[in-house]
């Protein structure tokens, strides 16, 4: 089965969750591993058009995109749009988009817009970057949806912003074990160092290795890492020697994506095609790098 053909199926099969669809037969587990999947995407990321999204990704030469919508309000700092737009884009290029449901987890119509949206097909929620505490009772409310229609839920971690109180989060994916909650943005990426100062968006200094998302990555099975956006770029470039060994040491729990808003899709101004670069450069064997680009998200997804 070719690559297109096999992603066809898949995206396909989205739309048949829970009307009976049945599992990849092995060789497309196979054929999943080698694929690249961008996990962070936005509709009308600061005014980019769809259809420069979709040439910005096949230009980076992604196979499957995750798209994930705002809520009903705030456009996650990126002029997002919201639910319905990727939808929309969604069926217009089955082939090459899924996408997430999300809202604001603490206001009335949370419960019903995530189910109304879970059920018409949205593989997860996503992107939670709401000011709240990351255990916070809205939060929990999230969680619980997710565990009910077995779904991730991608979350973004920022220092007095946005999911506050990281190093409580411990506690909420002990409560949420089948759950998978997949981390990002800077306040994640910024703890994979032991002596990380909370505060510091960028940091630039040595890793020690040992940090609080190190930690949770080693300890939790349904914790995983989001590579994109200037914070995952950095994480890798900042110290390449650790960069290496942490790829290599949580290779079963890292999603290579992008969260770029150029409309080029390479070059030095595109953090997508800049962070898959990186991934390519430091991991270790053809085997690490098809998990770390398309394997663990198929896995995530449910794709296989």
């Amino acid at each position: 089965m070719r690559r297109r053909e096999f992603i066809t199926s898949v995206a396909g099969a989205v739309a048949g969750i829970g009307c009976g669809s049945e599992p990849a037969a092995p060789d497309e587990a196979g054929q999943a591993a080698r694929l690249t999947v961008d996990f962070h995407q936005h509709t009308n990321y600061k005014g980019r058009s769809d259809d420069e999204l979709v040439a910005h990704q096949r230009k980076m030469g992604v196979d499957l995109t995750v798209l994930l919508p705002a809520g009903s309000r705030y456009g996650l700092a990126a002029e997002a749009y919201g639910n319905d737009s990727v939808v929309a884009l969604a069926e217009r290029f089955p082939a090459e988009f899924v996408w997430f449901a999300n809202e604001l987890p603490d206001i009335e119509q949370t419960r019903p817009v995530l189910e109304r949206y879970l059920g018409l097909g949205a593989k997860g929620i996503g992107e939670q970057k709401f000011p709240v505490a990351c255990d916070s009772e809205a939060m929990q409310l999230v969680y619980s949806i997710a565990r009910d229609y077995q779904v991730p839920v991608l979350i973004h971690f920022q220092h007095e912003a946005y999911n506050t109180g990281i190093e409580r989060f411990q506690a909420m994916l002990e409560k949420f074990p089948t759950v998978d909650f997949i981390g990002h943005a800077q306040t994640w990426w910024g703890n994979i160092d032991a002596k990380h100062e909370q505060s510091v968006m960028y940091p630039k200094t040595p890793v020690t290795p040992g940090g609080i998302t190190d930690r949770l990555l080693s300890d939790y099975p349904n914790m995983y890492g989001d590579l994109s956006a200037g914070s995952g770029l950095n994480s890798m470039l900042r110290d390449e020697e650790h960069a290496r060994g942490f790829l290599e040491r949580h290779q079963d729990r890292l999603l290579w994506a992008s969260d770029c808003n150029d409309t080029i899709g390479e070059g030095q101004d595109c953090i997508g095609a800049k962070g898959l670069a990186a991934v390519r450069r430091l991991c270790s064997g053809d085997s690490m790098l098809g998990k770390i680009l398309g394997g663990n998200a198929a896995r995530v997804l449910k794709l296989v």
